[in-house]
């Protein structure tokens, strides 16, 4: 029988306060679609935007045409690395609950919060600014969750619906290629079967698939 061949690479960045082994399940999962999956790490409160982001541009450069798979803060990098090492070198990129217009939590968390600062770390201006839109020649989608569970709904006061930690409408800016809602919180996006049927979904043609919800993870 003849090897299943595989699908594309696609690379895993985590968000903030999370490691790599976070995104294992994930990982899991593209491969068994035929993805070939590795994941990218970081210190999320010590490292700044900058040198984080010239390493995951270093990391796509390697390997011309990889994907992007990324959580929330992870996804802020991955659209910031995409940029510098130019559309044409990456593949689709997918933000899993991702402020790509910002983070209200982030904010409100860095300055009602004694130490909050430091909770929030060296990225702290990327999370409160987003990235206002997606940068020209990227093939971007973004997966929000709608269930109210976390840290960042409980210190913020989050408009509309979203996923404890980050509004849907936080998820939205111009240039996305295409947007879902599943049923999970901002933990739970990282092991949610309806966001891996729309990320697979969309790595391999470019949209989101148009399944049914799944229970809240």
């Amino acid at each position: 029988m003849s090897a299943r061949p595989v699908a594309g690479r696609v690379l895993l960045v985590h968000g903030l306060w999370m490691r790599s082994f976070s995104m294992h399940w994930l990982a899991t999962r593209l491969r068994r679609q035929g993805f070939e999956a590795d994941l990218f790490g970081y210190y999320s409160l010590l490292q700044g935007t900058d040198s984080v982001v010239a390493r995951l541009a270093d990391a796509l450069l390697q390997r011309p045409g990889t994907h992007v798979l990324a959580h929330s803060l992870g996804g802020l990098l991955g659209l910031r690395a995409a940029e510098q090492a130019g559309a044409g070198s990456v593949g689709r990129i997918v933000c899993l609950g991702s402020p790509l217009a910002g983070s209200q939590a982030a904010t409100s968390i860095a300055s009602k919060i004694p130490g909050g600062a430091a909770l929030v770390g060296q990225n702290r201006s990327l999370l409160a600014a987003g990235v206002g839109r997606i940068p020209a020649g990227l093939h971007v989608g973004a997966i929000a969750g709608c269930v109210p569970r976390g840290l960042g709904g409980m210190v913020a006061r989050l408009a509309g619906e979203h996923d404890g930690t980050v509004a849907i409408r936080e998820t939205r800016v111009p240039g996305l290629a295409d947007h879902a809602v599943v049923r999970a919180s901002h933990s739970g996006l990282l092991f949610s079967d309806a966001a891996v049927l729309r990320a697979t979904a969309f790595l391999r043609d470019g949209r989101f698939e148009r399944a049914s919800q799944t229970s809240a993870v």
